[in-house]
């Protein structure tokens, strides 16, 4: 059965439903168990993943808060067990969004909630093809378009496997992929080397603001008729004193100002020992909190609020986008739509922390996008002058983690307001600390953004490759 194919092609290769594709290699297009099969009783600390919709990001599969199942319901579920080279789809929502199934998550679950396509053992079609194939804007807005539902996307397998692919011989689906893996494999190097960053940044955060470590070096050092100071340069650098006097003088002179900063003194407080001169503060004393307001009822944001997929004239700032790494599945409105939700405007300095469903997941404003930007559903958006990077840092770790989930209510839903979420009480450092901090983390930050901007380049540049390629524009053999 023939198809109508979404790219302009020169070589007279197949085109068929995806369908029919994985029919011919013996595999198929699959749903997910459904919630008769599997309660939410049925999952465990420690146990088989089961990959839902909330862990498929851009290709890849997100770990993070993903559920289990035992054994034995693996062994029961086995049929919707993944192998190696499945694609793994969400039924709802995000629908275009899908991942790849590599050796680490080979004999998962695809859990309630997804659509498994396999492509049978047959070598018709190479997956890794067939995931940057699926991944091109052209066959997402397919997708989009044809799945079902008023208020929220809905994807079958009827639709699923009605979809268009584009089918060349084996040999050249393995060139197609080994072109684009090549910038695939820059844009993963940059995703790591943005994690490493960033868990710098917050091991300096946890040392200072958390752990007391300048202040206990110094303290114990007072004690011991030590140089505080030396003490506190040692903890902040992790280098031994006997290294302190090799340093160049610039660096030297700037390690003795970071670790004059820091007080010998700790005192007690309604937090617990803290150090002197620091403050416990009501978190609405120094930050804004913003979230997504309708200016009307229900009724007038439906009227005054569409979300399109095409680019518009703000970005409507989503918790799905940060769970899918900005993949570029976005949604955008109008103007007129932006100045109607313009209490929600965000300029790219904010803390941004979901508060409903998963709960207490922080990110950061996306300013490397380039576009206005305003909030949408389900966070709340936190600014401050000079305490983004502190905040950032601090809810993402323990500590803060722990206060969001002590204003959480809900069992069905899990959500905190705002109001309780200003309530909360921090340990505030001085504003020289915190100012100190935030030129070091946002220094971090921009190497981080100008990786994004690679990225996202590297992204575009494989998304323009993949039809030239498809229609012999370009030939590297």
């Amino acid at each position: 059965m023939s198809a109508e194919s979404l790219f302009v092609l020169s070589v007279p290769w197949e085109v068929i439903p995806l369908g029919d594709v994985c029919r011919r290699g013996g595999g198929n297009v699959q749903t997910g168990p459904f919630g008769s099969q599997l309660h939410a009783s049925d999952y465990v600390p420690d146990g088989i993943p089961s990959i839902m919709p909330m862990n498929i990001g851009d290709n890849r599969i997100n770990e993070k808060g993903i559920a289990r199942i035992t054994p034995e319901d693996a062994q029961r579920l086995s049929k919707y067990l993944v192998k190696i080279g499945d694609i793994v789809y969400s039924r709802r929502g995000d629908v275009e969004r899908r991942s790849l199934i590599r050796n680490h998550e080979n004999g998962w679950l695809c859990g309630t909630g997804c659509l498994r396509v396999s492509f049978g053992e047959k070598n018709v079609v190479h997956p890794p093809y067939a995931a940057y194939y699926l991944g091109h804007p052209l066959v997402r807005e397919w997708i989009v378009r044809h799945a079902q539902g008023a208020t929220m996307p809905n994807l079958n397998t009827s639709i699923l496997s009605a979809l268009p692919f584009v089918l060349p011989p084996f040999e050249e689906q393995e060139r197609i992929a080994g072109i684009l893996a090549d910038l695939d494999d820059k844009i993963e190097l940059n995703r790591q080397i943005n994690q490493t960053l960033e868990q710098i940044a917050h091991t300096i955060f946890k040392s200072w603001f958390v752990d007391f470590e300048p202040v206990k070096a110094k303290i114990k050092a007072k004690a011991a008729g030590r140089d505080p100071e030396h003490a506190a340069m040692c903890a902040i650098s992790g280098k031994l004193e006997t290294e302190l006097d090799q340093l160049p003088p610039e660096q030297y002179q700037k390690l003795a100002a970071t670790a004059a900063l820091f007080p010998d003194e700790l005192v007690e407080s309604e937090l617990g020992l803290i150090p002197v001169g620091w403050n416990c503060r009501k978190l609405e004393d120094f930050v804004v909190v913003v979230d997504y307001v309708a200016n009307g009822s229900f009724a007038s944001l439906k009227e005054n609020v569409q979300l399109q997929n095409s680019p518009g004239y703000a970005l409507f700032v989503r918790t799905t986008d940060f769970n899918s790494g900005f993949s570029g599945d976005f949604r955008f409105v109008s103007k007129a739509a932006y100045e109607f939700l313009k209490k929600s405007s965000l300029d790219g300095s904010e803390i941004i922390i979901s508060n409903v469903g998963d709960v207490g997941t922080v990110f950061r404003a996306p300013k490397w996008l380039g576009y206005p930007m305003t909030l949408g559903s389900n966070a709340v958006a936190l600014k401050s002058k000079i305490a983004n990077s502190f905040l950032f840092h601090y809810f993402k770790g323990h500590e803060g983690q722990f206060a969001i989930q002590s204003i959480v209510t809900g069992s069905a839903q899990l959500k905190f307001n705002k109001t309780n979420l200003r309530g909360l009480d921090i340990v505030v450092p001085s504003d020289s600390l915190l100012n100190h901090f935030s030129g070091i983390s946002n220094s971090i930050q921009n190497q981080q953004d100008n990786l994004e901007g690679q990225t996202r380049s590297l992204a575009a540049l494989r998304d323009t490759l993949l039809p030239e390629l498809l229609s012999g524009i370009i030939n590297f053999s």
